[in-house]
């Protein structure tokens, strides 16, 4: 973020419109850092229950990761949302950072699909393969929740970065038969 600023500022008189991007991308990042920054906080200061509305009994719980997806799509699912979860391949152990990247992919996918695909039916998918963890999440379309504004893309965008730390991809957008996809591969051999 510091050298987006500093790179912001020593371009602004001769190039506002890279300037502006600059900025985008450091406020971008701060967004990122703040959400992040929260939930850490969350974790420090919670006197009971789990973060993510688990309930793990008092102090502070694990991150999570893909072994508690199928919970927080269970916790979807008890909203009324039509969710499916599907796992292939052998579960291995995964570095914390990529653990907690692969988990945040569903969650945010799955808020996504929540707010703009109300009455959509959810799919998620985490495959396992050879040096290689996949997850996908597709929804079948919807319609925006009535809350719901058009959104930043600020989630997706964090992810996106967050997952290159890890040498990992992320891509999203319409589905040519209808709804959203957001798919996120990382390599497990690191970046």
């Amino acid at each position: 973020m510091v050298i987006q600023a500093g790179a912001a500022r020593k371009v602004l008189d001769a190039n506002p419109d890279l300037a502006r991007e600059a900025i985008r991308a450091v406020e971008t990042s701060g967004r990122s850092a703040m959400t992040e920054l929260r939930h850490v906080m969350g974790l420090l200061t919670m006197s009971g229950g789990a973060p993510d509305g688990g309930d793990d009994g008092p102090g502070p719980s694990p991150q999570p990761g893909l072994g508690r997806v199928d919970e927080l799509v269970r916790r979807v699912r008890d909203t009324g949302v039509d969710v499916e979860l599907s796992a292939t391949g052998t579960p291995v152990p995964l570095p914390a950072g990529v653990d907690l990247a692969a988990f945040r992919v569903v969650q945010e996918a799955l808020t996504n699909a929540v707010r703009h695909a109300a009455g959509a039916r959810v799919r998620v998918a985490v495959v396992y393969a050879p040096g290689l963890v996949r997850v996908e999440v597709t929804d079948s379309g919807g319609v925006r929740a009535a809350a719901a504004g058009a959104g930043s893309g600020a989630g997706l965008l964090g992810l996106r970065e967050r997952l290159a730390v890890y040498g990992g991809t992320l891509a999203a957008g319409p589905r040519p038969t209808g709804g959203y996809r957001v798919l996120a591969e990382i390599p497990l051999d690191g970046p």
